[in-house]
């Protein structure tokens, strides 16, 4: 399949800028995937689509203030540093930008608080850092860091919480799962007493998820790694409710990612850690979820990609189109589609 047969027209002014003020106020979509039929509701609305039957699985990472700036030692440039990935004790691979201010050697400064040194460039043009620091490294970062806000955002973020779920947990992740930004703490306590199931895994999003395709023929398309971790307590919950006749709804692409990485050809999962390279494009055969609570994607996206392979291409575009004609909110602080 070609790239371009997952694009959409999308007017500038419908890519949400700030999130609601109330988190579950979102406009929800309810898309059958196999009919492809379409009905307008509100996240609110959620508890009246979910049984005692249904699990929600959840991604409980927490976003990490990953932007950093750093002032080159006998230069005074100011370099930004985009932290990716932890790989070492200090380590972490990232973005650099310039680049060409960036190269193996060069030291930097942050607020005093804390130093770096490139000590490799990668391939692909990412670096790996090594910190120098007293203290706690998250603490520090609390205090030199940014929220690594998606570029399409250019408005600023008043409230850093806005851009965590309410239930983040495991910090580690380059960018929010969005998906997840809906709930509120009200929201899934109304539905743990409905009975719905609730499960967390942990998948770190790192921007790969994000990175556009560009290879034309999409198979080509290499997905970087993410790191997972699936508790034995959620392993148990899923299980169970399978084994009970109950849907599996992933709450966002990356535990749709996380579930359809570990789970065997019966479904089933066991508690695992690993690295996550899966790359889900029509023609792949769900083993474990049911059901997706998702946001819009960009066009041409790994992620619009994902959502076809549940939906159905056509279901999918169809569904886009009438967002746009019906003036829904795109993207991370936007709306959400409830695929079911």
């Amino acid at each position: 399949m070609k790239k371009s047969d997952f694009y959409y027209d999308l007017p500038e002014e419908l890519i949400a800028q700030h999130p609601l003020e109330q988190r579950d106020c979102s406009r929800l979509m309810l898309l059958d995937k196999q009919s492809g039929a379409i009905e307008h509701r509100h996240f609110y609305d959620l508890a009246d689509m979910l049984g005692e039957n249904d699990c929600l699985v959840l991604n409980d990472t927490r976003v990490l203030p990953a932007r950093i700036f750093g002032v080159k030692e006998g230069t005074g440039a100011v370099v930004e540093f985009l932290l990716l990935k932890q790989c070492g004790t200090a380590e972490w691979e990232c973005i650099a930008g310039p680049g060409k201010k960036a190269r193996e050697g060069a030291r930097f400064d942050f607020n005093g608080l804390m130093q770096c040194e490139v000590i490799k460039v990668l391939e692909c043009g990412n670096r790996i850092i090594r910190f120098s620091f007293e203290g706690n490294f998250y603490t520090l970062l609390e205090q030199i860091g940014s929220m690594p806000i998606p570029p399409y955002i250019k408005e600023q973020l008043q409230d850093k919480e806005r851009y965590q779920t309410v239930y983040s947990k495991h910090l580690g992740s380059a960018a929010a799962p969005t998906a997840g930004l809906h709930f509120t703490k009200e929201m899934l306590a109304h539905l743990e007493k409905k009975g719905v199931k609730i499960a967390y895994v942990t998948l770190h999003v790192g921007l790969g998820t994000f990175r556009p395709v560009k290879a034309e023929n999409i198979e080509d398309h290499l997905m970087h790694s993410e790191h997972y971790a699936v508790p034995e307590e959620a392993a148990g919950t899923i299980n169970q409710t399978k084994a009970n006749g109950g849907r599996i709804i992933a709450v966002g692409t990356t535990s749709c990612r996380t579930l359809e990485t570990v789970a065997d050809e019966s479904g089933k999962i066991a508690a695992c850690e690993g690295d996550s390279e899966i790359f889900i494009y029509p023609g792949y055969r769900f083993k474990c979820i049911d059901a997706l609570i998702t946001n819009f994607h960009l066009p041409e996206s790994t992620l619009i990609m994902l959502v076809s392979a549940l939906a159905g291409r056509e279901n999918v575009l169809n569904a886009y189109r009438e967002a746009v004609r019906q003036q829904y909110r795109f993207f991370s602080f936007g709306d959400a589609m409830f695929i079911q």
